[in-house]
């Protein structure tokens, strides 16, 4: 079995939304938020995806 998409990691302003079985990133604000999921994007080589306003996901396609 290969897996082609899977998510690599979450950021989160809302504790209540951390999803397990992903590492998942807290910031404190929604400019924090973009800018890690931004940087995630480049390291990990994946697409960042905003589920909701306060969760991001980045996903490897």
């Amino acid at each position: 079995m290969i897996l082609e998409k899977f998510v690599l990691a979450a950021i989160t302003t809302n504790p209540k939304k951390m999803p397990s079985g992903t590492a998942v990133f807290h910031c404190d604000s929604k400019e924090e938020m973009e800018k890690v999921a931004a940087n995630l994007e480049a390291i990990l080589d994946g697409i960042a995806h905003a589920l909701t306003e306060d969760l991001y996901i980045i996903v490897k396609h």
